[in-house]
């Protein structure tokens, strides 16, 4: 067991190490096509973070597009507001989606399996209605525009380079968020997602560690929604559109669900993938489809998953053909 959590924190850590370079990009190329990928990336592996964190506990939670709605629009209205800050903004960004995700945490952390899914998913929706039904506040379908850049200190950061660099930084800190909570609690959430009745028979306050949980999925959502909205200057209803969470889900299971590792890979792959088909229009879909379909039958465990597993097999068959020596008598 301790050799397993040893393992998993060295995953853990080496999916931090793989984003720290993405901070580089912005300084070293001005190429349109390796910018936007790196913008996309921070964003995706921040919202497919959100998932993971759900993951632990066997959850498959579909409120991220929601609470990157709510992010990304709070932060927006603060930052139409006057308020511009970077570090207000994105604790603005994590704190409310977190605030939002307590009642409904209430309601639907009941529930389990496909009830779960649906009610979620549903929020999304509902979210979305919402959205639409309140041109005043979140002005409406045509969302709030003219979103004024973050300032840190009183600098101006919203040069291409710096918007981007922004963008990554709000990623790495989800990506540490997500590490302190899941590491924190790895004990708890893996006993829920193994055997939910019997951590409970054994004292382990299930609705505690999920809400700990869900909270934190909401808060890092948002951080995503925030990242995105100061990227592209304007919080739209497109951009938090429900299908997206088949993205980020697909993120985290093409790359392995069990890491964080196996997080940042699946996105990063995806969303490379994905900018070289959309060059071949009409097929772009069922290329995209078809490598989700050879990845998962090759790896059903995620990428970063059957790696593991292979390597485990093979240190185990290791051992099994060390015979050991006896020794005759004299």
């Amino acid at each position: 067991m301790t050799s397993n959590r040893h393992r998993d924190f060295k995953l853990d850590i080496w999916g931090v190490v793989l984003l720290l370079p993405l901070v580089a990009v912005p300084f070293v190329t001005t190429s349109p096509f390796l910018n936007s990928l790196t913008y996309q990336c921070a964003i995706g592996v921040s919202a497919a973070l959100a998932v993971y964190i759900m993951l632990r506990m066997g959850l498959l939670s579909f409120t991220v597009p929601a609470f990157m709605a709510v992010g990304g629009y709070a932060s927006a209205m603060l930052a139409k507001a006057g308020t511009t800050d970077l570090l207000l903004l994105m604790g603005f960004a994590f704190v409310v989606p977190a605030l939002f995700a307590i009642p409904l945490g209430a309601l639907v952390l009941r529930l389990k399996g496909v009830y779960f899914i649906i009610v979620t998913f549903l929020f999304n929706e509902i979210l979305q209605l919402v959205i639409f039904e309140t041109p005043t506040l979140t002005g409406g379908s045509n969302g709030i525009a003219g979103v004024p850049p973050a300032t840190l200190f009183g600098m101006d950061l919203g040069s291409p380079a710096l918007l981007i660099l922004v963008t990554v930084v709000v990623c790495l800190i989800a990506t540490f968020a997500t590490l302190a909570v899941t590491q924190r609690f790895r004990a708890e959430f893996t006993s829920i997602e193994e055997n939910e009745t019997l951590a409970q028979s054994l004292g382990v306050a299930v609705w505690k560690y999920r809400t700990i949980g869900f909270v934190a999925s909401a808060g890092i959502s948002g951080l995503a929604g925030f990242a995105l909205v100061n990227m592209l200057s304007t919080a739209h209803p497109s951009s938090f559109a429900s299908w997206s969470i088949n993205n980020y889900i697909a993120y985290a299971f093409v790359g392995g669900r069990g890491s964080m590792l196996g997080i940042v890979v699946g996105s990063v792959l995806l969303i490379v993938m994905t900018n070289i088909f959309s060059g071949y229009a009409d097929l772009s879909g069922g290329m995209f489809g078809l490598l989700l379909v050879v990845v998962m039958m090759v790896a059903p465990g995620g990428l970063v998953g059957t790696c593991v597993k292979m390597v485990s097999d093979r240190r185990a068959r290791s051992k099994s053909e060390v015979k050991p020596v006896h020794w005759g008598k004299a």
